[in-house]
């Protein structure tokens, strides 16, 4: 599948901003079922400089500084890729999930090791002994990891309602839990922190879906802006990902952008600013398949 890819981002500011230093990430990764063919990330007002280079879990950074006082901004990212679809993984040929537990034991190699970094509590997302109960119904004694990851996905979007205005960006996962609504970051790090609480490897993926879907196919939630997921970590398989929010393991409908331990290592666009005081905030996303 060949998609156009556009981010819009606007911030209109009370007062003047007179210095701001910015980070986005809006550039798609080359995944071996997905490859970016072109992408740009234009700047109103234009900055003096730009410069791209990748963060510690190689997702593509584009910094700027404006030193002029503005009064918005506007951030759009173009992209052109091809996402390819691929076959589901064995669920049920998978490892019991114990066992990949206890290869983190003694001297890991590395893919133990780079894995291993995403078992521990990160700023966003907490493990703790409720959310261990939780999980532990899809995690009974043996059960293959990836079935068992699977189910969880299952009852999270069964147990959790989607509601855009339940939760904030820094919504804790434990409140989430107990609301039982949020949006599509609230899943994916609910996931994570369940997956986690059993000492688990589980990272954060934020990107795109499709916009419109295939026919006689309902239309995905989220589908308007950026999306998130979470991947589970499996010895001889890898990263494999899974939506709780839609309750479908994404294919060629999902565009991946960056990943890391949680939101906060993927946010699209950071940044520091002088002044501007209060602000509002626009986000269009159109994700347009290419025939």
């Amino acid at each position: 599948m060949i998609y156009r890819v556009r981010h819009r981002t606007t911030y209109d500011y009370e007062d003047p901003v007179s210095v701001s230093h910015h980070v986005v990430r809006l550039t798609p990764r080359n995944l071996p079922a997905q490859i970016c063919w072109e992408s740009y990330v234009a700047i109103m007002p234009p900055p003096p400089v730009t410069s791209a280079h990748f963060d510690y879990f190689g997702n593509t950074l584009t910094s700027f500084t404006l030193q002029e006082p503005h009064d918005s901004l506007i951030v759009e990212a173009q992209s052109s890729l091809e996402v390819n679809a691929i076959a589901p993984p064995d669920f049920s040929g998978s490892p019991p999930w114990e066992n990949v537990r206890e290869s983190f034991a003694g001297a890991p190699g590395d893919e133990v090791l780079a894995a291993w970094q995403f078992v521990f509590d990160s700023q966003r997302v907490k493990s703790n002994p409720e959310l261990a109960a939780y999980a532990r119904e899809s995690f009974p004694e043996g059960r293959p990891l990836l079935a068992a990851a699977l189910d969880l996905m299952r009852r999270i979007h069964q147990d959790f309602r989607f509601d855009k205005k339940a939760t904030e960006v820094a919504t804790p996962v434990q409140t989430f839990f107990e609301k039982r609504r949020g949006v599509c970051q609230d899943f994916a790090h609910l996931q994570i922190a369940c997956m986690r609480s059993l000492g688990l490897p589980a990272r954060y993926v934020s990107g795109y879906l499709r916009t419109m879907p295939p026919p006689g196919r309902p239309r995905l939630v989220g589908a308007d802006a950026s999306h998130a997921w979470c991947s589970a970590w499996c010895p001889g398989t890898g990263w494999v990902d899974f939506d709780p929010t839609n309750n479908c393991v994404p294919s060629d409908g999902h565009i991946t952008v960056a990943w890391g331990r949680d939101y906060g290592d993927v946010s699209p666009i950071y940044g520091v600013l002088l002044g501007g005081a209060r602000h509002t905030l626009r986000v269009e996303v159109d994700v347009t398949p290419v025939p």
